[in-house]
């Protein structure tokens, strides 16, 4: 048997004499390279330089010492008569071991005083190539990447009989594979930042750049911050403001939810997104008279689109969250939209294009500072997503689940009357959920959110959240709030507080009564509980959908009292036949969906 060989060349030289002490002892012949070798044999171990098997020196100043036919041959070499044979004829001995770790460059450039000269000194070449050419070949090479293996290593040589099992090849290679993706990606993120985009300058703002470096993380003392993708352009451009690490959560999120609304029912669609979950969103149905007031575009120069009619519908379900939202559209923005958006305290936007006049508008809002960003339409996100959650990596395979009437075809009730916009309805609150933190519980009336109840432990919470903000919205709709009195020149964010605080019955005292009775020209009178409970009786048709089964029917029966009539939620529960039964009660049509829409 041809006396192993060890192949040793590292940075970190941590447990290296003892390991090279070990190595000799059990009879392995061993190579080193420039340091490496130096400090084993200053210990009086024997060891030969690489240089002795390349016959060439190390050159240009240290970058290339085991890059060679006689080192990479002896490595990549498979047991297999033609490469044995190859080795023969080159006069190559075959490698069995390779010890190497790589130049600090996450070290280096973490200093205040590095340059792009320091780090791309420290970008390692040769050891890199070594640790891939062993893992590659780790069905007969053991590769040592990680000083903590090499006590384990040794006693499991020596047990061995100058052999190591191939479990043990095959872990040694993943963390060999492990360490050289993490290299590249320090490697590639240092250079991410110096040259994949400058400062956020009027001349970069609207070019494709693969990274944009945000303000801060999700608070101020979270810095740095950035958003990058690790192969071609964001799928964005900033054509004004600076978007924050939050804003880009909700502008993703959220236009992913319309351009899906508007694929599943071809009509366009906008969503207010609020710390990642909808306040509100919905598709471009025509509004009445009524719904005109309510969501306060009466008084609006342009005719409505569509489109400003869905973001009238989507910001004025619930104007309390919704206030300094995030918006999505899925088309173009036109000027109506635009002139709607002007109007609302808004953080910023995001869109699959902008008319010349909506941009004009947008781009003075917040003094130039209101965050527009173009979405590129055709972007198709990778299959797989990750996350990183305290250090550990979390990977699975994006959401691409397709919600269309098709899915609300298993109906389980004695009515199975589902008229299309019921339908509509469903798909609208279904989607919602899709991209809202859960538990949730989602309620849609004509192409609407009209309540929406997220991130609650409790399923019953998420119903009776969401009923609420539904009863809230119906409210508002009461002949007596549509001709609250208010004063000229009350502002919109102070109407929609003041609205709220009188359909909520919430008792005002001292100076804050004051400051309410002062926005309205004469005294109002509250809504008694029998008129709020006469109003509520006319609400009828609403559609609720819930991201996981119901556990109990105590959710049905409260999504009523908000005027449900179709209900939608996995099954799976073991109290599916009382929530039927008590659908059944209320003459609801309950649909079983068998998917279950978690999103974190």
């Amino acid at each position: 048997m041809a006396q192993p060989i060890a192949l040793l060349s590292v940075y970190d030289k941590t447990g290296l004499i003892d390991l090279a002490q070990g190595l000799h002892a059990l009879g392995v012949r061993l190579l080193g390279s420039g340091g490496t070798a130096k400090k084993i044999r200053d210990s009086n171990i024997p060891i030969e330089d690489v240089s002795d098997i390349t016959k060439a020196p190390e050159m240009l100043g240290g970058r290339v010492k085991t890059l060679h036919p006689a080192v990479h041959g002896g490595i990549l070499a498979r047991s297999i008569a033609s490469d044995e044979q190859d080795l023969k004829t080159q006069g190559i001995s075959p490698i069995s071991i390779v010890v190497c770790n790589l130049y600090p460059f996450e070290a280096t450039i973490s200093q205040p005083n590095c340059t792009l000269a320091n780090a791309v000194e420290e970008i390692d070449i040769g050891g890199v190539t070594l640790l891939r050419a062993a893992a590659k070949n780790h069905e007969r090479v053991s590769i040592l990447s990680d000083p903590a293996d090499y006590a384990e290593f040794l006693k499991q040589f020596t047990e061995g009989n100058g052999n190591v099992t191939q479990r043990i090849r095959s872990k040694l290679a993943l963390k060999a594979f492990e360490m050289t993706a993490k290299y590249d990606e320090a490697i590639s993120g240092y250079f991410r930042e110096q040259y994949a985009s400058a400062e956020l300058s009027a001349e970069r703002l609207v070019g494709s750049v693969q990274r944009i470096a945000l303000r801060y993380g999700a608070n101020p003392h979270q810095k740095p911050a950035q958003a990058y993708v690790s192969e071609g352009a964001l799928p964005f451009k900033v054509l004004a403001g600076s978007p924050g690490y939050i804003n880009l959560l909700d502008a993703l999120n959220s236009y992913a939810l319309v351009k899906e609304l508007q694929e599943a029912l071809s009509l366009p669609a906008a969503a207010s997104f609020k710390h990642v979950s909808p306040a509100g969103a919905a598709v471009g149905l025509e509004l009445d008279e009524t719904e005109k007031k309510v969501y306060g575009v009466d008084n609006l120069k342009e005719p409505l689109t569509p489109l400003a009619s869905a973001y009238a519908r989507a910001r004025g379900a619930d104007r309390m969250s919704s206030f300094g939202d995030f918006i999505a559209l899925s088309a173009p923005c036109d000027l109506a939209t635009a002139r709607i958006i002007s109007r609302e305290v808004s953080d910023g936007i995001i869109a699959p294009g902008y008319s010349p006049e909506a941009f004009e508008v947008l781009a003075k809002k917040k003094g130039g500072k209101y965050c527009v960003l173009e979405i590129d339409p055709s972007y198709v996100p990778p299959a797989v997503e990750t996350k990183q959650v305290y250090g550990v990596h979390l990977q699975q395979r994006r959401n691409d689940s397709q919600i269309d009437a098709k899915l609300f075809e298993n109906i389980v009730t004695q009515n199975k009357e589902l008229p299309n916009s019921a339908i509509t309805d469903l798909i609208v609150a279904t989607l919602a959920l899709k991209y809202t933190q859960s538990n949730s519980v989602a309620y849609a009336f004509h192409g609407s959110i009209v309540g929406i109840g997220a991130g609650q432990q409790s399923r019953i919470h998420c119903t009776r959240l969401a009923g609420g903000k539904a009863d809230l919205w119906w409210l508002r709709h009461h002949p007596r709030v549509l001709a609250l009195p208010f004063k000229k020149g009350v502002k919109r964010a102070e109407k929609a507080n003041a609205i709220d605080l009188y359909v909520s019955g919430e008792v005002l005292e001292g100076g804050e009564k004051a400051q309410w009775e002062g926005l309205f020209e004469g005294p109002v009178e509250p809504l008694s509980d029998a008129e709020k409970k006469e109003w509520a009786s006319k609400l009828d048709g609403v559609a609720c959908s819930s991201d996981a089964f119901f556990p109990f029917p105590d959710n049905v029966h409260r999504a009523r009292k908000s005027g449900v009539k179709y209900l939608a939620a996995p099954s799976g529960s073991v109290m599916d036949a009382e929530c039927i039964k008590a659908a059944d009660e209320h003459g609801i049509v309950f649909t079983h969906t068998a998917l279950r829409l978690f999103h974190h």
